[in-house]
């Protein structure tokens, strides 16, 4: 699972900057932005072949997000976080272009598996 790219954007700092931490201890190169604005901004520095991103920002909305990066580079594999029991707001995003959904709290586990089917499914594009 090594040189994959990833953008973590969520507005819990901590939570970002420690998911970050623990996915670069496994060989991913990732990097967290704390807002839409942020993330949208150092996409094309990045390069992320999958973000993470919060469907509920105070900035911006995730889907609203998953958009822009949609038209930024439709390659991009976009893997949501969703909280609050909102399993329905997930399946929208998949709807408009997410790869998959991931409830919070994160089971790393979980996470590394999809990180890993969106990798595979981006290597097929």
């Amino acid at each position: 699972m090594t040189d994959i790219k990833l953008l973590i954007i969520d507005d819990e700092v901590e939570f970002a900057a420690t998911l970050c931490q623990r996915l670069q201890l496994r060989g991913i190169d990732a990097t967290d932005m704390h807002s839409g604005g942020e993330g949208l901004a150092v996409l094309e520095e990045v390069a992320p072949e999958i973000v993470i991103l919060d469907l509920k920002m105070p900035d911006m909305s995730g889907l609203d997000v998953l958009a822009e990066i949609k038209k930024y580079d439709p390659t991009i594999e976009v893997i949501m976080l969703t909280g609050h029991g909102s399993a329905g707001s997930g399946i929208e995003a998949m709807e408009k272009g997410a790869f998959d959904y991931i409830m919070k709290p994160v089971d790393l586990q979980e996470l590394l598996e999809k990180i890993n089917s969106a990798a595979e499914q981006r290597s097929k594009a």
